[in-house]
């Protein structure tokens, strides 16, 4: 069986620096809020390229403090992808804030710059671009055709870490950058986790408080906050794995590079397209074909993982049509919805099972 994702392979390579780490947690016993937690902060801001990095508990709390960090409220509107994971319109929803779509374009999967303009209007407070499935979208680009300080820019980062525009980190260039450690991202813990970048002392402040119940002293209490911490166990796998991003981002790259070879020049077929000025991560490598389904179904016959994101376009989600009714055909999003397949991605896949799943792809009639 080739798998979609698997984990297994990695931990054994790291199980032994991973296990060392975990004893002095456990001796400590210093669960929560300890140095692991305090040293991951400061290691992931040094490599994203900000002043200050918060961690939390996970991707979607990094987007939803971000957006009150920022002053983002009832009536305000936010523009953002409708192919992506719901947790971006649920951080922006929880606020009494409204989302607002702009399709994507069909190349990168990425929302698209010229629809995001269209969509502006004094309403609008924020725009949240998803780097999705690790290809950065030119946040640079979009801030300068835009040219308002006024709208603030939260960059989704939760598929990216360690991807870049300009040879500049994305989670550096927005006013802030909103990431998951969720275990199957390119950084991942073994549990749930999340980080906030930025360089605003403003929004580093109130988030701090945030994520802490309201307090920045204990059980003296500035506002109504949250309870969304990172633990000491997370914090301290993070630091182990953070010192091989880059490596197995490049073990990413070299396997798309295997797929893109063998696929690129097959009929009905689409491969994801990278940018001259992003550099991709390929946290899902992820074709588009119109036999999408006689695919997957080919693959699954061989024992080959695959997985589809996302089968329904946000806008036709249940829980956005009871909130607001948006009849709007966003045609691209609704085609890739119908159209996408990621196929197995992740560092440590050997090569030979690379070729042999595109194989199996060519030999489809």
């Amino acid at each position: 069986m080739i798998q979609q994702f698997d984990l297994k392979k990695e931990y054994a390579i790291l199980e032994d620096e991973i296990q060392n780490e975990l004893k002095k947690v456990f001796s400590k016993t210093n669960f929560i809020g300890g140095e692991n937690v305090v040293s991951i902060e400061n290691n992931i801001a040094k490599y994203i390229g900000t002043k200050y990095a918060i961690s939390c508990n996970s991707g979607t709390d990094a987007l939803h403090f971000s957006l009150k960090s920022l002053d983002i409220g009832k009536g305000d509107e936010v523009i953002t992808t409708p192919f992506t994971f719901i947790s971006t319109i649920e951080a922006i929803m929880y606020l009494g804030a409204k989302p607002v779509f702009a399709d994507i374009e069909l190349g990168s999967y990425n929302i698209d710059k010229n629809e995001i303009l269209k969509k502006i209007n004094k309403k609008t407070k924020a725009i949240i671009p998803v780097h999705l499935f690790g290809n950065p979208f030119d946040v640079k680009n979009l801030i300068k055709d835009i040219n308002d300080s006024s709208i603030k820019i939260i960059e989704d980062c939760a598929q990216s870490f360690g991807s870049g525009i300009y040879c500049q980190r994305v989670g550096s260039i927005g006013d802030t950058g909103c990431f998951s450690f969720y275990p199957t991202k390119n950084l991942g813990c073994y549990g749930d986790g999340g980080m906030i970048t930025t360089n605003s002392e403003e929004a580093y402040n109130v988030i701090r408080k945030l994520k802490n119940h309201g307090s920045s002293k204990r059980y003296h209490h500035d506002t109504i906050g949250y309870n969304s911490r990172l633990d000491e166990i997370q914090a301290a796998i993070l630091n182990v794995k953070l010192k091989y991003i880059d490596q197995y981002n490049m073990m990413r790259v070299k396997i798309a590079n295997i797929y893109n070879d063998n696929l690129s020049d097959i009929e009905n077929i689409f491969t994801p397209k990278k940018t001259d000025y992003g550099h991709h991560v390929y946290h899902q490598y992820t074709i588009s074909s119109n036999i999408r389904d006689k695919i997957m179904k080919k693959l699954e016959k061989n024992s080959i993982g695959s997985a589809i994101y996302y089968p329904v376009s946000l806008e036709k989600q249940k829980a956005f049509k009871e909130v607001y009714n948006d009849k709007t055909i966003y045609k691209n999003s609704n085609y890739l919805s119908s159209s996408c397949l990621s196929l197995p991605i992740y560092p440590h896949l050997p090569e030979d099972e690379v070729h042999k799943i595109c194989e199996v792809i060519k030999n489809i009639k």
